[in-house]
């Protein structure tokens, strides 16, 4: 039986893109329009898997993901980055200059802003997903609207590409988690990366004295987040990618950190995709 992937977006997005260069065995794809449905097909056991976009190289992290990963608890499994590659698409037929409106996520609209600023009669719109967007052009014929969209979904919908790579930094890459409801998908010996949350108190250079401690323990902070702790104003959590040589350093640091810290949860051991 194929594994059963969920994904946010359909067919032709970036997240459909990313679960075909991740997963060397059949999957079957469960598109969801949300984050939060791609955690409930998790927790209602209907996904055995789900990828989640957590950061970019311009927009930056995808803060809400982190929330969702911990209070879900979830388990990072792995990790995946791809370039992101933005297309204007429309309707077979029409050309560019027919275009009056462009539906996509909020977050390639970000990401291709400078190019649109040339065209200011073009109205922009937000959209749940790339290629739902492409998908419903060519559902509903719709004239002069077009989609911005990875190339694949031009292909699985039929659309004419009418400008390609309109992303403002051509070098524009989005990392993405893998995630299931248990951890430890591989051994020790190939674990060389870790997400973790943790809360510090509010001592002067507690922080600085828990990075010093990753640092003697050989550990390299390769990204550090904070999210306010809902429960206490003012209050924040901190959430850390680290990366290692050996396991047996990440498992030094993990001890001595339970001991100093008052929270500390691991989100997640895998491999670094970066290698």
């Amino acid at each position: 039986m194929p594994i059963k992937v969920a994904i946010q977006g359909i067919k032709g997005s970036n997240h459909h893109q990313v679960a075909k260069d991740y997963f060397d065995e059949d999957f079957e794809l469960l598109e969801c329009l949300s984050f939060d449905a791609v955690v409930d097909q998790l927790l209602q056991k209907k996904a055995d898997k789900g990828i989640m976009a957590i950061e970019n190289s311009i927009a930056g992290s995808i803060i809400p993901n982190y929330a969702l990963v911990y209070q879900n608890n979830l388990h990072i499994i792995g990790e995946q980055y791809l370039n992101i590659h933005h297309n204007l698409m429309v309707l077979k037929g029409q050309k560019f200059g027919d275009i009056k409106e462009v539906s996509s996520h909020p977050m390639a609209l970000l990401q291709c802003k400078e190019f649109f600023k040339n065209y200011p009669e073009i109205r922009l719109v937000e959209d749940v997903d790339t290629a739902e967007t492409a998908k419903r052009i060519q559902e509903q014929k719709l004239g002069h609207v077009a989609a911005i969209a990875p190339k694949v979904a031009s292909e699985l919908y039929g659309l004419d590409i009418v400008a390609d790579n309109i992303q403002t930094i051509k070098n524009n890459s989005t990392r993405f988690i893998i995630v299931k409801t248990k951890n430890k998908e591989i051994p020790k010996e190939e674990i060389n990366k870790a997400s973790v949350r943790f809360i510090t108190d509010h001592k002067r250079g507690s922080l600085a004295t828990v990075l010093n401690v990753m640092s003697d323990c050989n550990l390299n902070l390769t990204k550090i987040q904070s999210l306010p702790v809902i429960e206490t104003p003012w209050k924040y959590a901190f959430f850390v990618d680290v990366t290692f040589g050996v396991y047996s350093d990440f498992e030094k640091a993990k001890s001595l950190l339970n001991i100093m810290l008052e929270d500390i949860k691991v989100l997640g051991e895998y491999k670094n995709a970066m290698l």
